[in-house]
């Protein structure tokens, strides 16, 4: 832990709230489709329209607005009304308009680790939105550098770490994800901490244990202050 320099953090669900807007956006697709499929049929397609989009579209609230459209024209067999399509539109730019709400600690926190540590935000999502909401969140002069990846692969790792131009025993990662934000930092060297957030997205979960020297699991964002010198 004393040669660690860059302290990084993801961004939805780790600074601030955002799978429970999600949810909430799906709750209403679902009850739009209440006719033509159950709520878990329902759900279970949109999932699938947004994995086999992902490599077009990426993450983000405009990809998953498009996806929306997508299922929507399949469960309909694609008989999907214009007043149907105008409300899954409007979901999407309620998404985009949701207020930034910080979860606890995550202030207090970055205050006491800045100085000692450069801080960076590493994040998966639609560029415009992730910078919109970090603006919101009034957080942006706490870091040296903002990360919005495609992909948060080993590889999307080491090439952010050659950006910042340090080695992966330097690196710290903190997330909600084990999928996203911890296996692929400990499997180049990295430390990883891992903060559970209430819900998760079925496609950052993981269905096996963690156990590695570099990584650590803590309820708050503030108890990754005890592993790092403040």
């Amino acid at each position: 832990m004393d040669k660690i320099k860059v302290v990084a953090f993801d961004a939805d669900d780790t600074l601030w709230v955002n799978e429970p807007f999600f949810n909430e956006a799906e709750e209403k697709f679902c009850s739009l489709m209440e006719d033509f499929l159950s709520r878990q049929s329902c759900s279970q397609e949109l999932f699938k329209t947004q994995i086999n989009n992902l490599d077009l579209y990426g993450y983000g609230i405009k990809g998953y607005t498009l996806s929306m459209i997508e299922a929507a024209n399949t469960i309909t067999n694609g008989k999907m009304s214009a007043v149907v399509y105008q409300k899954i539109i409007e979901i999407g730019k309620e998404l985009l308009q949701k207020p930034v709400a910080l979860l606890d600690d995550v202030e207090d926190t970055l205050k006491k680790l800045k100085g000692s540590y450069k801080l960076i935000v590493a994040t998966k999502g639609d560029l415009k939105d992730q910078r919109r909401k970090l603006h919101l969140s009034g957080l942006g002069d706490y870091f040296h550098h903002i990360e919005v990846m495609c992909e948060k692969a080993e590889v999307d790792y080491s090439d952010l770490l050659k950006r910042l131009d340090i080695k992966a025993e330097e690196f710290m990662m903190i997330g909600n994800s084990l999928k996203s934000d911890v296996l692929p930092v400990l499997n180049i060297g990295g430390h990883a901490v891992h903060i559970p957030f209430h819900t998760t997205w079925e496609h950052e979960r993981i269905d096996h244990e963690i156990i590695h020297a570099n990584f650590y699991s803590k309820s708050s964002i503030n108890e990754v202050l005890s592993l790092l010198k403040v």
